[in-house]
């Protein structure tokens, strides 16, 4: 299965998407370390356009194949990478589920943004302003949508996988 976990910077994804990894023994594939790497690496790519999606689609579709689950964990705010990952899904012939995860108090989610360090050498988190301002389409199609707004990570993963078919 790929699970596709979707949502904007600060909401909780990674966290989710760790936990969720380490409790079914899935593969976690966060496009925000990948995108690092391509910008440390020798070609130096700054920006990485769409490098780090491709690359993660890559990774991903390889894992299923392997008959391994797989998290993906991307702000994903396009619906063209959203069909992107399903496409990923569909070519290895395994199920997928959209997952949505945010932070529906304004106030919780600025603070969370505000205050988070980086586990990835090098990455800058982006400022409020930049997630206040960053171009997120709604989305169209079914999604379990998870909010963290006020709950402990625990909680919200308690949620996630009574919704997950996993």
């Amino acid at each position: 299965m790929l699970v596709i976990l979707s949502g904007l910077p600060g909401t909780g994804k990674t966290t989710l998407g760790r936990a969720l990894a380490e409790e079914t023994g899935a593969v976690h594939v966060r496009i925000d370390s990948i995108e690092q790497a391509l910008k440390r690496s020798s070609l130096r790519l700054d920006p990485v356009e769409d490098a780090g999606y491709a690359a993660g689609m890559a990774l991903a579709e390889d894992n299923l194949r392997l008959g391994h689950s797989v998290i993906a964990d991307s702000v994903n705010p396009l619906e063209v990478t959203r069909k992107a990952w399903r496409a990923v899904a569909e070519r290895a012939g395994v199920p997928h589920a959209d997952v949505e995860i945010v932070c529906s108090d304004g106030a919780e989610h600025r603070a969370r943004v505000e205050t988070r360090v980086s586990d990835i050498e090098g990455l800058v988190q982006p400022k409020w302003a930049d997630v206040e301002a960053r171009h997120y389409e709604p989305w169209t199609d079914p999604r379990i949508l998870i909010d963290t707004a006020g709950r402990e990570p625990g909680a919200c993963l308690a949620e996630l996988r009574t919704k997950l078919p996993l």
